[in-house]
């Protein structure tokens, strides 16, 4: 027992010493030397370890649409456009009298002003030089066109040229080494794959200069709308259930990769009296911007005064059937051809049937019209006739050209 209480004693000393020792070459007590433990061990995930930890989550966080985001959308533009229409208002006074006009012109003659209107939509870079696609209902009839960058920079555009029948138009600022987006293939499109639309809907882009993005699928492709009540031509187009609303237009369709696919254009509303967006967006396939932009930067404008030369077509009936011994009864027959035309040229003949058109069956005479109607044609594309000239079936194929001056 004595042995043990001398034991405990020993050790107490040398804890007390040890304890000294610690105190006098630390610095600190036993409180003290615990705290920054402490300290230390808390601080250890430091700032460096914080952001080292943000950047793995951020990464986490990342995806392919996150990515095309980022890399599409510093050469997304919102476009604010001044226009300048010729408004009529006609005169309320019908009387038919030389004298009462002589009289009194001011009040028989029509009113002809200017009425100044400020619209907005969208756009996009698509080379480092400065050049920009958008639509051509959103600068039509611009007296001024003012580009903004997500930069925040503005710039006043020059309007190269447009075409009004696909709803087309490029642009140009000046300036060089402009953020731009890469174009990318409409003709290799998965129905179902994510697509993102960008743009300035309801002119929100002017809040802190960025577009907004809105995320869907392609919900089909190759929509032939044709000829619509404004006389412009949508063909192919894609659809989309990304949001698209009144702005947008102009604004780019980007997959996943960061490639523009198409330019959002219109929207469908299932309504003449609705108009907010309902799941139905359609955009113009990139290659035939691609198409459009090349001639415009080519010949300044797409030439549509083609020349053709078929000048009348009737249906057949079974009394032209039997006098021309055919052995068909749908088609549409020449009636009258234009001397010296391109038709003519190519050998088409009066009283020849056309019975297809660039493959596609003609049914009888206003099916050509319409055919013909719902087609992107300008000077320089080819037409293939598939005739019937009496029981002899060939193909003419026939070059359109500038209409004679």
């Amino acid at each position: 027992m004595k042995n043990l209480f001398i034991g405990v004693l020993i050790g107490v000393v040398i804890a007390l010493g040890i304890f000294h020792v610690c105190d006098r070459n630390g610095g600190s007590s036993a409180t003290g030397g615990d705290s920054l433990f402490l300290n230390a061990v808390y601080a250890r995930p430091d700032t460096e370890q914080v952001r080292e930890n943000t950047r793995r989550l951020h990464q986490l966080r990342e995806n392919a649409i996150t990515r095309a985001v980022a890399k599409v959308s510093p050469a997304v533009v919102g476009i604010n456009v001044l226009q300048v229409r010729r408004i009529v208002q006609k005169s309320p006074f019908n009387i038919d009298d030389p004298l009462w006009r002589a009289i009194f012109p001011e009040l028989f003659r029509d009113r002809v002003y200017e009425q100044r209107i400020k619209s907005l939509g969208s756009g996009f870079l698509v080379s480092p030089d400065g050049y920009l696609i958008t639509n051509e209902h959103v600068v039509e009839n611009a007296a001024e066109i003012v580009v903004t960058m997500t930069n925040g920079k503005h710039y006043e555009a020059e309007l190269v040229g447009s075409d009004w029948v696909t709803d087309i138009a490029l642009l140009k600022i000046e300036g060089e080494n402009f953020p731009y987006i890469e174009m990318g293939d409409s003709d290799d499109l998965i129905v179902g794959e994510w697509v993102i639309a960008l743009g300035n809907p309801f002119g929100l882009f002017e809040l802190n200069d960025k577009p907004t993005v809105t995320v869907g699928v392609i919900s089909a492709v190759d929509r032939d709308w044709g000829r619509t009540e404004t006389g412009r031509l949508y063909l192919d187009m894609i659809q989309t259930d990304a949001a698209i609303n009144h702005g947008n237009s102009g604004g780019p369709l980007v997959n996943s990769l960061g490639q523009v696919i198409g330019m959002n254009t219109f929207i469908y509303t299932g309504s003449r009296y609705q108009e907010g967006f309902v799941g139905i967006g359609f955009a113009i396939p990139i290659n035939r911007i691609k198409e459009v932009v090349r001639e415009i930067k080519e010949k300044g404008g797409i030439n549509r005064n083609y020349w053709l030369g078929i000048l009348k077509v009737q249906d057949l009936n079974p009394f032209i059937i039997s006098a021309l011994g055919l052995n068909v009864d749908y088609g549409a027959i020449i009636a009258q051809i234009e001397p010296r035309s391109p038709a003519a040229k190519a050998g088409l003949k009066e009283e020849d049937v056309i019975i297809a058109l660039n493959g596609q069956r003609i049914e009888n005479a206003q099916h050509l019209v319409d055919v013909l109607e719902n087609m992107d044609l300008k000077v320089g594309d080819v037409l293939t006739f598939t005739v019937v000239r009496g029981k002899t079936k060939m193909d003419i194929q026939v070059t359109l050209k500038p209409l004679p001056r």
